[in-house]
């Protein structure tokens, strides 16, 4: 086994951290309940680095530029640091493709987390009113209904998280060679 543990330190220290962004962006483009709690906890974690590039890039629509540039940079330093640890020399455009796949490739993690926490919920407790129970249902409902329009409920039988698994899966097993 050829794992250096200060690699999988660094590794879990900044995909946790981008996680926590590409959540805050999520959120945003979601127009998530901003005064859950949980939310809020987010937006603290995460405005020390986003408030300063807020200043310089701004937002387009309902996209927070800052918080997607942040990410960006977040994977970036992933991927210096462990290429820098391992002693690898690479080219400019190793890193700018293991950046963009990387937070694709997270924020793809990020969502079939929350569609499985989705519908366990759905099946354990249907209509919860706890703030992440809530925050699950207002980041996958978009998700939801993009895909009911394509694929019709059943009886009563909501299909559309299957087939959003598969394309989740699918598009993670396409980016897997370029993310850390």
């Amino acid at each position: 086994m050829n794992s250096d543990p200060f690699v999988m330190l660094i590794k879990v220290i900044c995909n946790l951290y981008l996680f926590i962004v590409l959540l805050r962006l999520v959120l945003q483009l979601t127009r998530a309940d901003f005064y859950n709690p949980i939310s809020q906890g987010i937006v603290k974690a995460t405005s020390p680095l986003v408030l300063p590039l807020r200043k310089v890039i701004p937002a387009i629509g309902r996209l927070d530029t800052a918080s997607l540039v942040l990410a960006f940079l977040v994977q970036f330093v992933t991927v210096f640091l462990v290429v820098s640890i391992k002693g690898v020399s690479a080219p400019p455009s190793i890193y700018v493709i293991y950046t963009v796949a990387g937070t694709l490739y997270h924020l793809l993690d990020l969502y079939f987390w929350a569609m499985l926490i989705s519908v366990i919920l759905s099946w354990v407790a249907p209509g919860a009113n706890h703030p992440g129970a809530m925050l699950v249902g207002q980041i996958t409902s978009p998700l939801y209904r993009a895909c009911q329009r394509v694929i019709p409920t059943l009886g009563g039988l909501d299909l559309s998280p299957i087939f959003i698994f598969l394309a989740i899966s699918f598009l993670k097993q396409v980016l897997a060679p370029y993310s850390l």
